[in-house]
């Protein structure tokens, strides 16, 4: 550390902290418009300032403020490994009597919402479904992720004995049959098996999505909410590069990134098309043909705390809200595309139950052409040893992932 690293992670936080935009498109532009910094200075103004987002509750509890410098110097003592010397040099003796409290403030008295870094709002929701689960899920939930990998075209042991070759160590996830969990956060871009598409970056939960479809060689399908491509494109490695496969996203730009990806994947049968909305006349001429439709709702993203820490103090009520209609919408347009003993899957990286089983449920009260399939049947059927019920769940303190929510609906 030395000053002019600390005043440059301050910069980056005091512009993270007004959460007007998403935390990570923040830093990218900070980094945009400091070209000279290096590798490892970026890492730690990244890893500082997204520690400070993750701890902020409790951090201005111990400090009483709501200072960028003050809460990194705090987070830094508390949470990032360094001790008090290492400040000797870059803070004022005064701050460093401070420094001294802080590091040893306990929070076993204050409210669970401080002490779990949570607003008060998503504290009452999480702690009805979770209880005394919640504390064990926001301890995993405050870690960041790790690297997962899907492998395709090889096998995942050829494919880590490879990565191993080129120091990059991982092993085999637990229960995606094509998942690889890396060591550390490996530059990967350039790496062979990367930019000639045999893996590609996803959340071992995220691959698990996908696999629920049951997806097939020669079918018809369609990831209807496709963004940037992820679970496009472990669909179309399912499918053998065969059959039809519709992408549909109402972001231009994020379709755009899905091309380069289908490039490196080497798959022709992605089909990108760019909806206005849900009710857009090409998803209705593909009425009633669709095999598996996969509907990865936009949603709140409050299982993904790991890597975006930022969404629970951006999202409120009143945007869960709104996003609830709008995943009621998009499941009943998305479902009118699936045909007679075809399935759809809908999915969400919320924790919550209103953006969960409550649209499931309410989707099934009207459409009685639909039944659940349960999720651990499905499963079993791939061969994925996962002990789940109707529904899946997945969370970051029991099974490793980010927080997902997954239900299979079949036509009859």
């Amino acid at each position: 550390m030395t000053p002019a690293l600390l005043d440059a992670a301050s910069a980056a936080l005091t512009d993270m902290l007004t959460f007007t935009q998403p935390a990570d498109a923040v830093l990218s532009a900070f980094f945009r418009s400091r070209p000279k910094l290096g590798g490892r200075d970026r890492a730690f103004i990244a890893e500082s300032a997204y520690g400070v987002i993750r701890r902020l509750r409790s951090l201005e509890q111990v400090t009483a403020s709501v200072a960028p410098r003050t809460l990194l110097i705090a987070w830094l003592a508390r949470h990032g490994g360094h001790t008090l010397r290492e400040f000797e040099a870059i803070v004022a003796k005064d701050e460093m009597d401070w420094l001294k409290a802080i590091k040893a403030t306990r929070l076993d008295d204050v409210l669970p919402a401080i002490r779990l870094d949570l607003p008060d709002w998503l504290y009452e929701r999480l702690a009805q479904q979770y209880g005394d689960q919640l504390e064990p899920l926001m301890t995993a939930m405050n870690r960041p992720a790790p690297l997962d990998l899907r492998v395709s075209r090889m096998s995942r042991e050829a494919a880590l004995t490879n990565l191993m070759t080129d120091g990059i160590e991982g092993a085999p996830t637990p229960y995606s049959p094509w998942g690889l969990r890396l060591k550390g956060k490996p530059a990967l871009n350039k790496h062979t098996l990367f930019t000639d598409g045999v893996v590609e970056v996803q959340d071992e939960g995220s691959q698990l999505l996908a696999l629920l479809t049951g997806a097939r060689r020669g079918e018809m399908i369609c990831d209807f909410c496709a963004g940037a491509g992820g679970k496009t494109l472990a669909l179309g490695a399912m499918m053998k590069n065969t059959g039809r496969l519709y992408a549909f996203d109402v972001s231009e730009k994020r379709l755009a990134n899905l091309k380069p990806r289908m490039a490196r994947s080497q798959l022709s049968n992605v089909h990108p098309q760019l909806i206005s909305d849900e009710n857009d006349t090409k998803v209705k001429r593909l009425a009633g043909k669709m095999d598996r439709v996969l509907v990865d709702a936009p949603c709140s993203g409050l299982g993904t705390l790991r890597r975006n820490p930022d969404l629970k103090w951006r999202q409120t009520p009143e945007s869960v809200l709104e996003l609830t209609t709008k995943q009621a919408a998009i499941l009943g347009s998305a479902a009118r595309m699936v045909k007679t003993g075809g399935r759809l899957v809908y999915a969400t990286c919320s924790l919550l139950p209103e953006e969960n089983e409550a649209i499931v449920e309410g989707f099934l009260a009207g459409h009685p052409e639909f039944k659940l399939k349960p999720v651990n049947e499905i499963l079993a059927e791939q061969g994925v040893t996962l002990e789940m019920g109707d529904y899946l769940r997945l969370n970051p303190q029991t099974h490793g992932t980010d927080g997902f929510f997954a239900a299979a609906l079949e036509r009859e």
